[in-house]
């Protein structure tokens, strides 16, 4: 067994941390230390926020609990009830009883704001909570609300007219091909499942690079932004976090919908994208760079976020069948877990997370190289620790 364990996880047991814990309930166990309370993860120091990055994490922690027994959790210091409390709390408190989200604003349009939504499935079943469901509900009348580019792509934000990025590929369609499957009436389920396809489809093909064969961070439709190419309407690089969330909504969105729904189309779309990013790896660590097209460019960095939604999509890509690399994923996963992951005192860090980047906004964001590189950088940020446990659920798994 030892011997088929990376270099990170004998660190977790010489670190006396865990022989027997598995490594996601101690990834979940160690920011429940930094952070007692759901209230301050993300830098939120105790303040309520819809936020995706709280929801995302917590959506993690949840397919802890639902990943492992009790047993698992002995010698934690927490117990599987406790975790699902500690998710359940921050929910229930920014929820209330009418199903309003606490600050939420339906008229900003930012599909940002229904990703959070996703864990809300799993909590309704568990606690049975009406209040989740009119909460999902709400969501939903927010996406079938959702300005959309003249060819029907959804809007990132209504501040960011005719804009599609990456992320919101992540950010929206879980959740819109979750609740379809759930709620839809069945006599509208098959047109917006044909809606979800398209929108992966427009966006993959509206940013991609045809040298590279990569996928640009996002797209202006009217190709007036001033970060765009005013011709092709693509911002200037293919940033790695973003397509490494667009590589999450694919093998997400996939294994959520039905087979006879069309999502054939993402398993194509994954399948092209893994015959390209592979080459732009670094060649001795094998995880990737935060501007994904400059490899080795001199500035650039090993970024642990993007490397960390890679392994996960292809670990469950392999899982579900789209995928024949399966060396290749594990091996992904190991290689994340030796660049990045570090045991201090018993604590598992998650290190060279970008912190955030994006496109125009206030700070007139331009999406140059120099941009993406001079961000900041931090340890265990939640766009890196959210997809470091389904990584490791899905190498479990396998």
């Amino acid at each position: 067994m030892r011997n088929a364990l990376t270099a990170a996880l004998c660190a977790l047991i010489l670190a006396g941390c865990s022989g027997i814990t598995p490594f996601p309930v101690e990834v979940v166990r160690s920011e429940i230390v930094r952070c007692p309370e759901a209230t301050f993860l993300d830098g939120q120091e105790g303040r309520l926020k819809w936020n995706y990055t709280t929801g995302l994490e917590l959506k993690s922690f949840l397919d802890v609990y639902d990943a492992f027994p009790g047993k698992a959790f002995k010698g934690t210091g927490m117990t599987r009830d406790s975790l699902l409390k500690y998710v359940d709390n921050w929910y229930d408190s920014i929820i209330d009883s009418t199903g309003t989200i606490y600050k939420y604003k339906m008229s900003n349009y930012s599909v940002d704001h229904v990703c959070p939504g996703m864990t809300l499935f799993r909590l309704y079943d568990i606690t049975g909570r009406e209040k989740y469901r009119m909460a999902m509900d709400t969501l939903y009348a927010q996406l079938k609300g959702q300005p959309r580019t003249a060819e029907g792509g959804f809007w990132h934000k209504r501040i960011y007219p005719g804009q599609m990025w990456l992320d919101g590929l992540y950010m929206a369609e879980p959740f819109y091909a979750a609740y379809t499957t759930r709620f839809v009436p069945d006599s509208l389920k098959a047109a917006c499942y044909k809606d979800i396809v398209h929108q992966f489809s427009l966006s993959f093909n509206r940013t991609l690079d045809p040298e590279t064969r990569l996928l640009r961070h996002a797209w202006d439709s009217t190709g007036e932004m001033f970060w765009c190419n005013p011709d092709s309407g693509q911002s200037d690089h293919a940033w790695g976090r973003a397509l490494g969330w667009y590589c999450m909504a694919l093998v997400d969105v996939y294994g959520i919908m039905p087979e006879d729904s069309g999502r054939e189309a993402l398993a194509e779309i994954l399948r092209n994208l893994w015959e390209t990013i592979p080459g732009f790896a670094d060649p001795d660590a094998g995880v990737w760079y935060q501007v994904l097209d400059c490899p080795g460019r001199e500035g650039n960095y090993l970024e642990a976020t993007c490397s960390a939604m890679f392994a996960y999509s292809l670990l469950k890509g392999c899982r579900l069948g789209i995928l024949d690399c399966r060396d290749y994923a594990e091996q992904t996963w190991k290689n994340v877990l030796k660049q990045f992951v570090t045991v201090d005192d018993g604590i598992v860090n998650l290190n060279s997370c970008c912190e955030v980047a994006g496109l125009g906004g206030k700070d007139n964001r331009r999406g140059d190289y120099d941009y993406y590189i001079n961000e900041p950088v931090r340890s265990n940020d939640p766009k890196g620790i959210g997809p470091l446990v389904w990584a490791a659920l899905e190498y479990e798994r396998l």
